[in-house]
């Protein structure tokens, strides 16, 4: 009875519970409505009883993805790379200065929300000259990021990015704790469209069998695209043939699991700011047991929280557009 219950509950959450609500502004949710539909939803996940909840999948890379490999000791600081991700992706084209400014490099910044691919600037404790050091997602190929996630807004994409599905997304931000490399950053400019931003390794572009857009616009080759099992190949080449300019580790190669996107450098990675205390095994495997003991209800609660936003606001939107559909073909008969 109990279970007929719970599957009337989500059916009638899925179908929406409130057919037309009466706003002045159609794009805020009523909020009675919005919580009525929560607490149901909820009260079904609770009448599951004390089952265990296990919110991570499965992830075992794809051996065919393609990758980037970065190599620092070719890097020159042009910042043509944040340029073309900008360009790529919609974002500001100065920001937060002109991509010819140097300045930039006085402090170490991180991807965000107007950025997402950053370049900073270290010292070469040998030599005091300029090293530079090019930050992004890593696109793990077991993501901790999308095991955290209550509602899986994030893939892992047989081409090897990392993908994040923002009309998923509802702001909970487990994500952002749970990237080993604090990549996933938090767009605060958009605080009634709760939105996770970071590089998505131009998966459109990937999807059409073209190369990154940093990749192709980088003028001194220091980011190679290709296979990531040609990138390791082509990575302990270069270390064989030059071990003095090396130092021999290809980072990403086995860090949590491995990365999609991988680094040489001519100085110890841990003086260029990489966490270097990183387990070799996927952070999955090291969240398995803390997830399966967690009750369902604390697991499942965000999951049908996001559900039913996304639900709602795909109506108010849809009702939106109808109305303003109708609007043009009454002004046009008029």
């Amino acid at each position: 009875m109990a279970k007929d219950r719970r599957e009337d509950i989500l059916d009638e959450a899925a179908q929406g519970s409130c057919k037309n609500p009466e706003s002045e502004n159609r794009r805020s949710i009523s909020r009675r409505c919005f919580l009525g539909t929560v607490a149901g939803v909820g009260g079904a996940a609770m009448l599951a009883g004390s089952k265990k909840a296990f919110g991570s999948q499965e992830f075992e890379g794809w051996p065919d993805s393609k990758g980037c490999l970065t190599d620092m000791t070719l890097c020159v600081g042009c910042r043509s790379c944040e340029k073309a991700c900008n360009e790529a992706n919609n974002l500001p084209k100065q920001q937060p200065a002109p991509f010819d400014d140097k300045s930039v490099f006085n402090e170490k910044r991180r991807p965000n929300a107007k950025a997402y691919t950053v370049v900073n600037r270290y010292e070469n404790p040998k030599d005091k000259s300029p090293i530079y050091r090019k930050m992004q997602c890593n696109h793990c190929k077991e993501p901790a990021c999308a095991t955290a996630c209550p509602i899986h807004a994030y893939s892992k994409t047989p081409e090897g990015a990392v993908f994040y599905n923002e009309d998923l997304c509802f702001g909970c931000r487990y994500c952002m704790t749970a990237c080993p490399f604090y990549v996933p950053s938090f767009d605060y400019e958009s605080a009634l469209e709760p939105k996770i931003v970071k590089c998505n390794m131009c998966y459109d572009r990937l999807k059409k069998g073209k190369m990154t857009a940093c990749a192709e616009a980088c003028p001194t080759g220091a980011i190679t695209f290709g296979k990531r099992t040609d990138l390791i190949t082509v990575a302990r080449e270069r270390i064989r043939k030059n071990p003095d300019k090396y130092v021999d580790h290809i980072y990403g190669e086995r860090e949590v699991g491995g990365t999609n996107w991988m680094y040489l450098s001519g100085v110890p990675f841990e003086q260029l700011g990489f966490p270097t205390n990183l387990p070799t095994t996927p952070l999955v495997e090291q969240t398995k047991g803390f997830l399966g003991a967690v009750p369902v209800v604390f697991a499942v609660w965000p999951a049908l929280f996001g559900m039913c936003y996304a639900a709602l606001r795909h109506r108010t939107d849809a009702e939106e557009e109808g109305e303003a559909k109708k609007g043009k073909e009454e002004k046009k008969n008029g």
